[in-house]
């Protein structure tokens, strides 16, 4: 039987770590009652320190600048594929028809 792994929301991952950061109780206090694994909750504090606005993006959300660099590697991918197309109509109508 496979186990799922469990899944928290920003929400909860949020107040969580709020809980650490401006509350006086440890890490694993806070975990033992969440329910959490200690090193979970380091982690999620460490990600929230990083980018707190950004963080914990969950499933369809991209940060913005990770977004603005996947749309512009596939739009750079289309036009080198376009580029080529270009290339190969050009060589096909180029030929001498005698």
């Amino acid at each position: 039987m496979v186990s799922r792994r469990k899944s928290y929301s920003r929400e909860f991952k949020i107040e969580t770590v709020k809980l650490v950061t401006d509350g006086d109780a440890r890490v694993p206090e806070i975990a033992r009652d969440m329910g959490i694994h200690p090193n979970t909750l380091y982690n999620w504090i460490q990600q929230f320190s990083a980018k707190p606005e950004e963080a914990f993006p969950g499933k369809g959300y991209v940060a913005s600048d990770a977004e603005v660099i996947r749309q512009l590697k596939r739009e750079n991918e289309r036009l080198k594929m376009e580029r080529e197309i270009l290339k190969k109509a050009m060589a096909i109508f180029s030929k001498d028809p005698s």
